[in-house]
């Protein structure tokens, strides 16, 4: 079985109920949700000006290839009502790749690991809490080495349920 680490969010509507949609959805269709970390808040990145974001990093065991897992996570999107206006903009969910195994995979529309995610306490502050050791594949540092040498001064806070 692979491993998939996914990082889902989301800043619209039901903030906690499409978060728990994907959870589902990515238990039904991709494969067993292993560890799933807990809640996190964060101000908008990108484009600053929309509601603040909940992320949530998931541990999946899944026989799916990483073409495949994309093409399944974008469905899964498509289900629970994203519509795909503007880069960084405001959405019901989003569905990233962080990591596959140890795949280094550099595609036009799959780049694993996400390219960006050592710039991002969003992604790094909930992988730290499911996968502290894992290691980068390009970068060779931990995920917890990544997170203390961020320069992300945008903090992602456990999410208490009241906005």
């Amino acid at each position: 079985m692979n491993k998939a680490i996914l990082l889902i969010g989301g800043n619209l509507g039901d903030r906690t109920g499409h978060l728990q949609q994907a959870v589902e959805q990515i238990d039904k269709q991709v494969g067993k949700v292993e560890k799933i970390s807990a809640l996190y808040e964060t101000a908008a990145w990108g484009h600053v000006e929309q509601p603040d974001y909940l992320n949530q990093a998931l541990l999946v065991s899944t026989a799916m290839d990483a073409r495949t897992l994309l093409q399944t996570v974008l469905a899964i999107e498509h289900n629970i009502g994203r519509i795909r206006r503007q880069k960084w903009g405001a959405r019901v969910i989003d569905i990233d790749i962080i990591f596959y195994n140890d795949a280094i995979i550099n595609e036009p529309d799959l780049k694993i690991p996400h390219p960006q995610m050592q710039f991002r306490q969003f992604v790094l502050v909930p992988l730290r809490e499911i996968i502290p050791d894992w290691q980068h594949p390009v970068l060779h540092q931990s995920v917890s080495t990544l997170l203390e040498n961020t320069t992300d001064k945008l903090p992602a806070l456990k999410y208490n349920g009241v906005s």
